[in-house]
């Protein structure tokens, strides 16, 4: 009779069973972490490797908001370190979509069912935001930020760039922006675990405004006003999209 039962319950799962929580012993647990570090370590390699054969066009791509400027190697081996790192963060944004994947995997049995189920549109909305303010900075801020250094004093010296000081500015504002663009995900996650309400949120808009300016000023490489309002407004919106996000799962 048991064995029936057993297989009835596998030819028609429940939803609500398949959410049930496995409980395992800390050694499985540890094990099942240094296993998915493994995993999402080798991902990242195989995906920096895969970049680095690929990094010439990608390193013309980041070029290209740079119009108007040469770019100088002015120590030996330069540009294969700046290809090293390109490599690096490429292969780290390729293989975000399995390390997000292993990081459900392991925290989904220590949450509840109703947790469970906001996961996965949590983490989506992070993937998607996270591409969205790459493209942003790619589009706006950077062209923005550097035609400013391009333009000033364009007349009097010549636009000669360090590859690899350009390259370090480049990709930490890349990824900066990236960052930044989490914010509803991070007001989401406040209020899922009760420390914070959308009136709350609301109640402090006047303190985000001033942050927004504050980010957009340590963020953008210049100082022209242009690049740090695009960056504090991005942000601002951000903000205010994510009350509007928080309200909507009844926080």
């Amino acid at each position: 009779m048991l064995e029936t039962d057993q297989l009835a319950l596998t030819a028609n799962p429940n939803p609500d069973d398949i959410l049930d929580d496995v409980e395992m012993p800390l050694v499985d647990h540890l094990e099942e972490l240094r296993r998915r570090l493994f995993s999402s370590l080798v991902t990242v390699v195989l995906g920096a490797i895969a970049s680095f054969v690929w990094v010439n066009p990608i390193v013309w791509l980041l070029e290209q908001p740079a119009r108007g400027a040469r770019f100088l190697q002015l120590a030996p081996g330069e540009y294969f370190f700046v290809s090293l790192k390109v490599a690096g963060y490429c292969g780290l944004l390729v293989a975000s979509p399995v390390v997000l994947y292993h990081i459900v995997r392991f925290i989904l049995p220590g949450l509840t069912r109703r947790e469970k189920r906001l996961v996965l549109p949590i983490m989506l909305g992070s993937s998607v935001l996270f591409v969205v303010g790459l493209i942003f900075a790619y589009l706006l801020l950077l062209p923005a930020a550097l035609n400013f250094f391009i333009s000033y004093g364009g007349d009097v010296v010549e636009q000669a760039w360090s590859i690899e000081r350009y390259f370090e500015l480049v990709l930490v504002l890349l990824f900066c922006t990236g960052l930044a663009f989490q914010i509803p995900v991070i007001q989401a996650l406040l209020a899922l675990t009760g420390m914070v309400s959308s009136t709350k949120m609301l109640a402090g808009w006047r303190y985000v405004l001033v942050g927004a300016v504050v980010l957009g000023a340590v963020l953008t490489p210049s100082t022209d006003p242009l690049t740090q309002s695009l960056l504090a407004g991005a942000v601002g919106l951000l903000y205010f999209g994510g009350i509007g996000l928080v309200r909507l799962i009844g926080k």
